[in-house]
Formats: structure tokens, C-alpha cells, sequence
């Protein structure tokens, strides 16, 4: 009998404070609030288009969103909006480690082990088509091998110092359809020659989106950082029970800020697979210059633009 595959989760990152970003969103929103939960888009978010894009992999009631409690001004409407245990509701922003693996450990409470996609709330992307596909490929991956985490790597267009790159295995794995490749390692912020090199060979930019079942996440994190999963043990005991805001306060207390990448991706990626996201216009907007590229690029031209060129030449 064929088995009917189970239906992934999405979580989406957004408890980051968006420092880099912040004089564009200020002059944007009036505030200081993170990039996140600013109307870029003629007043929808990036956290919007996030949740929408994730709408075409899975059902609304299986996103969890990830929060830092010093920004709940912004996010207060997602309280009413998702289904209940959806919004996890970090006591500070310690990094993506941490806001990774304590919402993996809620989906781990509320459903069991399923796949999960996970997704930024800081990347642009002018058409989800090509994006969602490559994701929804990866789920396939996934599925069949469960041991995996499946990572977007973003096919090139140019020679960029200021991403993250992935060096893909030229041989793939042996899958019917769009191949997975293992990963040969990882190249964050090369100088412009390697940059050159890597664009040359092929290599991919790392998208951070990443797919992989729950226990797949946190058997790899076990593996290269197993002080994380011991710092976190007392909250995997504590959730989804009435001492779970206690028992975060106190484990992120003691957590260093520390990032999935370098503590997890990087040192594991023998346990990772990447498949190639093609054709997709994605850009990561960690900095203005990238949005105001974007802006070029296609022509957009937001409603606040004019009030930021102003204050610019000012």
C-alpha cells in the first residue's frame, strides 16, 4: 500500500530586531519597529508577504510564528490571528539558534514529528512561483529521506560578497524529478574573487529556507551543538504545560546570542541536502542599499520613496 506522505508545518522567523535596516524602517513607519513588521510594500510587511507565501505549502493552522516579546506592539494582532500554540513568543531575541529550535520544540508538542519548512521574514521576492516550487520540492526530498535537512540554495545571478554561498555536490542524489545535491560546504561573505570563482562553478546562495522533518532539526543539532538541545532540555519539558513562560525566561536567560548557521548548518552538513531554486528574483534585505537596489532593479516605486530620497539629499 502507498503511504500518504504527512502534510508539513511552516515557521516563520520573525523575532529578529532588524538593526541593520532600522534607519530605512524608521523613516518609513514613523517608528522604530523591526523590519519585520514594517509596510514596505505600500503598507504590507515582509511578516505578511511571509505568511501568504507559506499559504501555498501548508495550511494557515500549521504555521507557528516565532516572536521576540520586546516588539509585541507589532505583533499583537497575530495573537487573534493564528490558531492557538501557533505564536511562540521568544523572552529576547538570542539569535536564530534559539528562535529555531524553540518553536521546533512547540510543533514537536502539538503534532509530533512532521516535516517543517522554515522561512525568514526578510527576504524579497517579486514571484513566489519559482520560490514555492523549489520548496515544495524540497518537501518532497524530505520525505523521502528523512534524515536530511533540505536547504533553498538560490541560483546565482551574480558574483555576491555579501551572501552566504552553498557548494553543492556536482553529483546528485538519485530522485525521479528535480535532483537534491549534498552540500560540500559552506562560503559566508567570500572576498569578490572567490565570490567570482563560486558564480563560475555553479555554487548557490544560501537562502536560508530550510526543510526537514522535526526531529531530523534537532538530531542534527544534537550531533555538532549538543550543549544547545542540553540548554533547551528544560523547555522541551516545559512546553505546552503552565511553567513554559517561567522555564523560557530562565533558559534564555542563559543562552549567547548565536546564530543556526555557524552553530548548526556549517559543522553538519554532511547532514544536509540542497536543492536549486530557479529562476526565482529573491533578494535577502539585510541591508537599505539592498532594498534600494531591489527599488532600481524593477522599477517599484513605493509610496515612501520620494520621502526617503528627500531625507537622503537632506
Amino acid at each position: 500500500m502507498r503511504t500518504i506522505p504527512t502534510p508539513a508545518w511552516a515557521l516563520l522567523l520573525a523575532g529578529g530586531d532588524g538593526r541593520r535596516l532600522k534607519r530605512l524602517t524608521q523613516q518609513i513607519a514613523g517608528d522604530p519597529r523591526p523590519k519585520q513588521y514594517c509596510g514596505i510594500f505600500d503598507g504590507e510587511t515582509l511578516l505578511d508577504r511571509t505568511r501568504r507565501r507559506a499559504e501555498f505549502v501548508t495550511r494557515p493552522d500549521q504555521h507557528v510564528v516565532v516572536v521576540t516579546r520586546a516588539h509585541e506592539p507589532y505583533f499583537r494582532s497575530l495573537m487573534t490571528e493564528l490558531a492557538p500554540g501557533r505564536l511562540v513568543v521568544q523572552p529576547r531575541n538570542a539569535g536564530t539558534a534559539a528562535g529555531i529550535l524553540y518553536p521546533l520544540l512547540r510543533i514537536r508538542e502539538l503534532t509530533g514529528n512532521v516535516p517543517v519548512a522554515v522561512f525568514p521574514s526578510d527576504h524579497y521576492v517579486s514571484n513566489d512561483g519559482p520560490l514555492v516550487a523549489a520548496v515544495l520540492h524540497a518537501i518532497s526530498v524530505a520525505q523521502a529521506h528523512p534524515a536530511f535537512v533540505v536547504l533553498l540554495g538560490v541560483e546565482a545571478s551574480a558574483p555576491e560578497t555579501e551572501y552566504g554561498w552553498i557548494d553543492p555536490d556536482p553529483v546528485p542524489l538519485s530522485l525521479s524529478g528535480e535532483p537534491a545535491f549534498p552540500i560540500r560546504r559552506f562560503w559566508e561573505k567570500p572576498s569578490l574573487r572567490l565570490a567570482q570563482r563560486l558564480f563560475e562553478r555553479g555554487a548557490l546562495w544560501n537562502s536560508f529556507i530550510m526543510v526537514g522533518w522535526v526531529d531530523a532539526f534537532l538530531g542534527l543539532t544534537r550531533r555538532v551543538a549538543p550543549d544547545l538541545i542540553a540548554a533547551f532540555e528544560p523547555l522541551r519539558l516545559a512546553v505546552g504545560g503552565p511553567r513554559e513562560p517561567e522555564v523560557a525566561e530562565r533558559v534564555y536567560a542563559a543562552l549567547e546570542s548565536s546564530g543556526f548557521s555557524e552553530r548548526v548548518l556549517v559543522p553538519g552538513a554532511d547532514g544536509l541536502l540542497t536543492v536549486r531554486a530557479k529562476s526565482a528574483d529573491w533578494s535577502d534585505w539585510g541591508h537599505p542599499q539592498r532594498v534600494m537596489a531591489t527599488v532600481r532593479r524593477t522599477g517599484w516605486r513605493p509610496a515612501w520613496l520620494n520621502r526617503v530620497e528627500l531625507a537622503s539629499a537632506v
